[in-house]
């Protein structure tokens, strides 16, 4: 490890990126001060599955990260994750003990594995995608959980909505059912907190799923039309927190994510380090019909 001097960011973040309204990345510019990457950028780049266990493991572009460009200079969230978007580029955690993390764009290399552009691409545009839905209006939706309740925009004013897409023959939606077990079960005191599923399988097909599995969700039938059409979601699952006014204020496809800016936590959750690296997505993701 290389030793650290008292590191100072000289340009700070404009905005916090939250449901009352993000920044559009317009004043946050200028030049850092010179942080250390904790990894060797090069040789990083030459193995696929390396370099794929240090992004899943170790970056989170759903965060509110500081975000710098290949020369060093500050930019905003949206910037960063549009150069990203470029496929010429790959993040980078750099060395400091300050929160927000610090990511860095590096240049690709010529050497550089071949499937690392089009998975970083597919990767920055999802994510760009998803901060652009961020402080907007939640679609108006009219839903009935499998258990006969209700739900629309008016009668959940006031309330957070924690909403997850998924399908029963998604192994990813699945296996993250047991931590939201006990998401629910940490918050079932908080009238304030409503947290639905919103599953595109049949009530039926539902109703016989959930005899062998348990989900403590509120699960509601048949909702491609509300997650593709009016959300234009394709990924699952997929997360979103809706605020109390009815904005969209966070969305991510993990749920160590979801919860920990659910829980006004910054970091990875703490078991990331320990679990394997989920499998490299596809770079063209394919949609259940």
């Amino acid at each position: 490890m290389r030793n650290h001097q008292p590191l100072f960011i000289l340009v700070l973040l404009a905005a916090l990126f939250s449901c009352g309204g993000k920044s559009e990345d317009s004043a946050v510019t200028g030049k850092a001060a010179s942080l250390d990457p904790n990894v060797d950028v090069k040789t990083l780049q030459t193995d696929f599955m390396k370099w794929w266990t240090y992004h899943s493991r170790t970056i989170s572009l759903s965060s509110d990260f500081v975000g710098m460009d290949e020369l060093s200079g500050t930019i905003g969230k949206k910037q960063f994750l549009e150069k990203l978007g470029t496929g010429k580029y790959i993040p980078v955690r750099l060395a400091s003990d300050k929160k927000p993390e610090t990511y860095q764009l590096f240049k690709l290399e010529g050497s550089a594995h071949k499937d690392i552009a089009p998975t970083i691409e597919n990767q920055s545009l999802i994510n760009l995608k998803h901060f652009n839905m961020e402080g907007t209006a939640f679609p108006e939706f009219d839903l009935t959980d499998l258990a006969g309740n209700h739900y629309t925009n008016q009668s959940t004013k006031g309330k957070t909505l924690i909403l997850k897409t998924w399908f029963i023959a998604c192994k990813p939606c699945l296996e993250e059912m047991p931590m939201l077990n006990e998401l629910v079960g940490k918050y079932s005191t908080r009238d304030d907190l409503v947290f639905i599923s919103l599953a595109l399988d049949s009530q039926s097909e539902l109703e016989e799923f959930l005899k062998k599995r348990e989900f403590d969700y509120q699960v509601v039938a048949s909702q491609k039309e509300l997650i593709q059409g009016k959300l234009d979601l394709q990924l699952y699952p997929t997360h979103l927190i809706i605020n109390q006014d009815g904005s969209i204020a966070k969305v991510v496809t993990k749920a160590s994510e979801m919860i920990s800016y659910l829980e006004g936590e910054t970091e990875l959750a703490e078991n990331n380090q320990s679990l394997p690296p989920p499998p490299p997505p596809s770079p063209s993701p394919t949609t259940p019909k």
